[in-house]
């Protein structure tokens, strides 16, 4: 049954009335991005996970065109559970009846409605500017792929960044790569507000863990369970429990087969927890670093090492018997990695006296460019060892004369020479390379 243009008016005369700018707004990077491809032709298509901003920077497109009869509607509400893809006809008219002829269609979590993607591609041939954000990874690289290939302009929207946050605080321009004293104190004490709080907008104001919990509760049911008709959710959440509570650590799918089955057969393969893998990464909820070998098999069959798209996140959701800031920092350089959209690795590899590590390879195509350690502090000499020697492992390995420790504070560099060799190791506080714009 078709629904009624009545209620969809209803719903959109709602929804103008609802929309409100945040009381604390924080300014994205991404912003100078939209503003420039908003004088392109192509779809503007926003991913990334529930609440981490995609409307707010949808309502500030809105602005910039200063347009207050464009056509936008929010496909998240429940008067909506029976529209389909013939309904979109339906809401063209109703917006064409209380707004006139627009070119602008800002179309919120788009992703819910099967076939919207024809929609969208006549809207677009017929010379319409289009917006649509979604928060699943995979539905929207299938459905783009096929029908608007060549058409669209992809934009992954992360959690507020530090260099975001610290700017919003206090108004250092991102820019800027040498600080006075005052600065520096200023800018490591907003760090340690960003580690206790993160990067969700909302959280960030309210500071109620119970919204952790609720965003957490809503990607688990709406983004993963109901979409890919999960017949177990409690095995899934039993899951993301494990996951988040190794956050920054490897797994494997037959450990992760063994921790949900440690008290029965509730899952059959290790197939069906890659699955599960894959569904929660397509909700951009966690993501799954690959240990970097030169046999591909040897890749897919290695442990990976699992981060959370918001460490906060991570520490709400899962069970720590300690702070573990290692692993906290350790996962912000990961996602501050992926908001630059590096290929990344782990690397790893086994001698006679114990394993070596490098925490983050990073590669452009077939060239490795940089290696990176993270960890809190360098103080402890045999720390300090274990972690200069993992870099010059992936050093050796890549080629490369230069490697990265990234540290909560200390900033330094120094010529280590090992077989016959000389190394560049160049150490930075965390704080300071969040800020260096890529």
């Amino acid at each position: 049954m078709a629904i009624s243009q009545e209620l969809l008016k209803r719903i959109l005369l709602d929804q103008r009335e609802e929309q409100r700018w945040p009381l604390i707004y924080i300014r994205r990077t991404a912003e100078k991005t939209l503003e420039i491809l908003n004088k392109n032709q192509e779809i503007i298509v926003l991913t990334g996970i529930r609440r981490c901003g995609k409307s707010i920077l949808l309502e500030h497109m809105r602005r910039v065109q200063a347009s207050k009869n464009d056509y936008y509607f929010n496909f998240e509400d429940e008067r909506l559970v029976n529209f389909s893809a013939e309904d979109f006809e339906v809401l063209h008219q109703t917006f064409i009846s209380l707004y006139g002829i627009q070119k602008s269609f800002y179309l919120d979590e788009i992703q819910n409605i099967p076939g919207w993607e024809l929609f969208v591609r006549r809207m677009y041939n017929n010379g319409c500017k289009v917006y649509i954000t979604g928060s699943n990874a995979n539905l929207f690289s299938e459905e783009l792929g096929t029908r608007l290939t060549g058409r669209y302009i992809p934009l992954t929207i992360y959690p507020i960044s530090f260099a975001e946050f610290s700017y919003a605080c206090f108004s250092i321009p991102l820019e800027q790569q040498d600080f006075s004293t005052t600065e520096i104190g200023t800018l490591k004490g907003c760090f340690d507000e960003y580690l206790e709080y993160g990067g969700i907008p909302a959280y960030i104001s309210n500071k109620n863990s119970d919204y952790l919990h609720s965003l957490y509760e809503s990607i688990l049911y709406r983004d993963i369970v109901t979409r890919y008709k999960i017949g177990n959710p409690e095995a899934m959440k039993k899951l993301l429990f494990f996951l988040a509570s190794n956050c920054s650590k490897e797994v494997s799918y037959s450990s992760l087969l063994g921790m949900i089955n440690n008290n029965g057969k509730i899952i059959k393969s290790g197939t069906t927890i890659s699955d599960y893998c894959g569904y929660i990464e397509n909700s951009f909820l966690c993501f799954f670093v690959t240990r970097y070998s030169d046999n591909l098999k040897s890749q897919q069959q290695s442990p990976k090492k699992v981060y959370f798209i918001d460490h906060v996140v991570a520490r709400v959701i899962g069970f720590r018997t300690t702070e573990d800031r290692g692993r906290m920092l350790e996962n912000i350089v990961f996602i501050e990695l992926k908001r630059r959209k590096y290929d990344i690795y782990y690397y790893k590899t086994t001698e006679e006296k114990g394993s070596r590590e490098c925490d983050f390879i990073l590669r452009d195509g077939v060239q490795t460019f940089q290696v990176i350690q993270v960890c809190t502090e360098l103080h402890d000499p045999a720390t300090k060892e274990r972690e200069i020697l993992g870099l010059i492992e992936a050093m050796d390995k890549f080629a490369l004369a230069s490697g990265l420790i990234i540290t909560e504070n200390e900033e330094y560099s120094e010529i280590r020479e090992m077989n016959n060799k000389k190394y560049n190791i160049v150490v930075k506080p965390l704080w300071k390379w969040l800020r260096i714009e890529s």
